[in-house]
């Protein structure tokens, strides 16, 4: 067994025993930082498979989170009006059921990611940056002028979303199913990486001459990869707006975007759990220095200027060496 896969699993069990310990010691707080850790990590295990897999610097997956959010609330708006979708020829129900929600999730998140995907992957570098963040930005002025769903105000959802045979307003069974959802992606994450196609994904991105020379077409494995990344992004996107009960345009704007890549390369770009690394090292920053001071970003920046200088691997990367099997 690799160091890495030690730390690997040292990081899984760390997150999981934070709130049993903090019901333990009567701080049940903590338990909603935890769930943070397991949302936020998702994010950016999705952006991983495109960022750290197929070197796409996207600047745009917070519409994808966001199109998450917002397909969590307003199936639940509408659930709790009792009115449906109207679609024109077709109506469909709201519903409260998080699984039909990360169902539709996924399909929202997947299909915006094949729309961006076929425009922007014919860009690349800075371009492909650009227009990125350019598609999420449309994205987040889009749900500002949608006044049916809040505008700019956002959407609550009244009451947490539905999992059959579990109590969701419970913070430890919100966070266990969370974090279940956490460790199938980060499966999903490995099988990608250890497979045929996540060899010519990575081959792409080191050489596209060479990987087309041998009939591999890179454009459709990279939109392949951005598709997979949008849905991975947008479930956790759903699961974000459960845990709030509330649905914004913040969530689609480019700050989110570079949170994402900030976790990432916090904990390690390319490395299985370098996401979860970053999450977990994020919400610590922004709780425990949020507390002393406004300015606690200045602190986060200056642990990234540190990351990037030092070790450029990220804290995985700083602890396991340079193998990235995990």
């Amino acid at each position: 067994m690799s160091r890495e896969t030690v730390i690997n699993l040292v990081l899984a069990l760390l997150l999981l025993a934070i709130p049993f310990a903090a019901i333990q010691f009567g701080n049940p707080f903590y338990v909603t930082l935890a769930t943070r850790m397991a949302i936020l990590g998702l994010a950016a295990v999705g952006l991983n498979i495109a960022l750290g897999l197929g070197g796409l610097v996207s600047f745009g997956h917070a519409a994808f989170f966001g199109v998450g959010g917002y397909a969590a609330g307003i199936l639940a708006s509408h659930a709790f009006s009792a009115q449906p979708l109207d679609f024109g020829i077709l109506s469909v129900p709201g519903t409260t059921l998080m699984p039909i929600i990360w169902l539709v999730a996924l399909g929202a998140g997947g299909l915006l990611a094949a729309g961006i995907g076929v425009i922007s992957l014919r860009t690349s570098g800075v371009y492909f940056i650009m227009i990125t963040l350019a598609f999420a930005q449309m994205t987040f002025y889009f749900a500002i002028s949608w006044p049916a769903y809040g505008g700019e105000d956002g959407l609550s959802i009244i009451v947490r979303n539905s999992f059959p045979g579990v109590n969701t307003m419970v913070p430890l069974n919100y966070f266990l199913i969370c974090y279940a959802v956490l460790m199938v992606a980060l499966l999903v994450s490995a099988f990608i990486r250890d497979s045929r196609f996540g060899a010519a994904l990575q081959a792409a991105r080191q050489n596209e001459v060479r990987v087309a020379s041998v009939g591999i077409a890179p454009f459709r494995i990279r939109l392949v990869a951005f598709v997979i990344s949008g849905m991975i992004t947008a479930l956790a996107g759903a699961l974000y707006a459960d845990l709030n009960r509330f649905v914004s345009p913040s969530m689609l704007s480019w700050h989110m975007s570079g949170e994402f890549i900030v976790l990432i390369i916090l904990g390690g770009v390319g490395r299985l759990y370098g996401p979860v690394a970053g999450a977990m090292l994020y919400v610590m920053f922004e709780f425990l220095l949020g507390g002393f001071t406004e300015r606690w970003q200045l602190f986060l920046g200056l642990a990234l200027l540190g990351v990037v200088l030092f070790a450029r691997g990220g804290m995985l990367g700083l602890l396991a060496g340079k193998a990235r099997h995990g």
